[in-house]
Formats: C-alpha cells, sequence, structure tokens
C-alpha cells in the first residue's frame, strides 16, 4: 500500500511539472522576440534577407555562395559561379536586378548595377568595365525588354543561333528583333575605351539614330543616322 502512495504521489508530482513546462513552452511562442542584436564586425559568406513568411528578397553573398537567380519561376542555369555583390527579388520570387562586381583579367575589374523588367532582364544599368591595360568604359545603359518571359526569349533566340544555315540563322535572328522579341539596347551615355564622351540612342530594333560624342582632344560631333546606319546629317559638316 505504501508503495502504490508513493507512486500516485510521484505521478502527481511529474504531472505537475511537465504542465508547468508546456504551459511555460506555449506562452514563449506568443512572447515578443528579443531585443536587435548589435555587432561590431561580423563575417559572413552569405546572407539572406526574407520577409516574415520566409519569401527571398535580397541575397548578399560571395562568388562561391551566390544565388544564380531566378526568372518567371524557373532558377537561371549558369555554367559557371556568379560574381559576388547582391541580387535584389521582387514580390514574384524573380530576380529584379543587382550590384555584382569581380576582376576581368589579371589586374582588370567590373562593377554593375542593374533592374529588370518583370519576367526578364534589365532595363538600366550602372557600368564599369576595365581591362587589364588600365583602358576603361563607363557609363549608363538603357535596354529594351520585350513583353514576354526571359526564358521564353532566350529559348527562342537559342533555337535561332542552332541553325546551320549562317544566312537562315542571321534571317531568324533579325525576325525576332523586328517583332520585338529579343534585348536591344537603346541608350549608352559614357566614356568610351578610347576616352571619347558618346551619348548614343537607338530605335527599338537597337539600330543607332543619333550619336553625339566629344573626341578625346575636345572636338565635338553630331550625328543623325537612317535605318540603315548612314549619316544623313552631321554637325560639324564635313
Amino acid at each position: 500500500m505504501d508503495s502504490i502512495r508513493r507512486d500516485i504521489r510521484f505521478l502527481k508530482i511529474y504531472s505537475a511539472i511537465m504542465t508547468a513546462v508546456c504551459a511555460m513552452l506555449l506562452l514563449s511562442g506568443f512572447t515578443r522576440p528579443g531585443p536587435q542584436q548589435a555587432f561590431e564586425e561580423i563575417d559572413v559568406e552569405r546572407i539572406n534577407i526574407v520577409e516574415a513568411d520566409g519569401t527571398l528578397r535580397m541575397v548578399i553573398s560571395n562568388q562561391q555562395r551566390q544565388h544564380p537567380g531566378i526568372v518567371n519561376g524557373k532558377v537561371i542555369e549558369r555554367s559557371g559561379p556568379r560574381p559576388p555583390g547582391m541580387i535584389f527579388f521582387n514580390h514574384l520570387g524573380d530576380e529584379m536586378g543587382g550590384l555584382i562586381f569581380g576582376e576581368n583579367g589579371e589586374i582588370g575589374h567590373f562593377g554593375s548595377l542593374t533592374f529588370d523588367k518583370v519576367r526578364n532582364d534589365q532595363t538600366i544599368g550602372f557600368r564599369h568595365l576595365e581591362g587589364d591595360n588600365g583602358a576603361y568604359s563607363t557609363g549608363l545603359e538603357m535596354w529594351q525588354q520585350p513583353n514576354i518571359p526571359g526564358d521564353v526569349m532566350m529559348a527562342q533566340y537559342n533555337a535561332a543561333r542552332e541553325l546551320s544555315d549562317p544566312a537562315a540563322r542571321d534571317s531568324a535572328i533579325r525576325v525576332l528583333i523586328e517583332k520585338g522579341e529579343l534585348t536591344t539596347r537603346r541608350l549608352f551615355l559614357g566614356k568610351g575605351r578610347n576616352d571619347a564622351m558618346l551619348l548614343e540612342m537607338r530605335d527599338v530594333q537597337g539600330r543607332p539614330r543619333v550619336r553625339i560624342s566629344v573626341a578625346p582632344e575636345g572636338a565635338p560631333l553630331l550625328e543623325f543616322l537612317d535605318e540603315s546606319g548612314e549619316v544623313v546629317h552631321r554637325l560639324p559638316e564635313g
């Protein structure tokens, strides 16, 4: 009988302790998160910025752990590592641009800040590209992106490139451009590798139509071009 009483007493105590523990765990789930943590210095290979529901919004990473990017809900297939930097993601889960940088040769380097069209690639960017010999180009660029997903555009472009006949290949690519289904550059404003300053504006098919330049020695030039690329008016003339 004494043994039974001891067992009952033990079970009561055990039940009371477990009830208290469960109550503490339950209440801790509703408490406010702890205070913000402050760090004077931190070494990290990758940081994922996410919303409260886990939605990815930005990745800050080194080259080895960099996110490959997502377009139209599909992870971009890449043959090699992507440069380090910050990659931005929109509310649809797709990449919408980023800030990247890296090497270009042995001592040359590059930097790029771009923003993308929905479901497609970059529409505006700031770029610096420098070679081993110190020559560099830098400036603002704008692109025309088709109103179709980037993966669809690339599938069409790759199919055209795989045509064995050069004439057929060039014709297929030209058709895509004329239909507005390929990326074309619309504007460049910056410095070229030849040290000339240039403002070049193109039509939606990527054909240069207005070009303003200042040569390294200071000579200014304004040119208007037709759809075939021929200069139809120039200032100063001659």
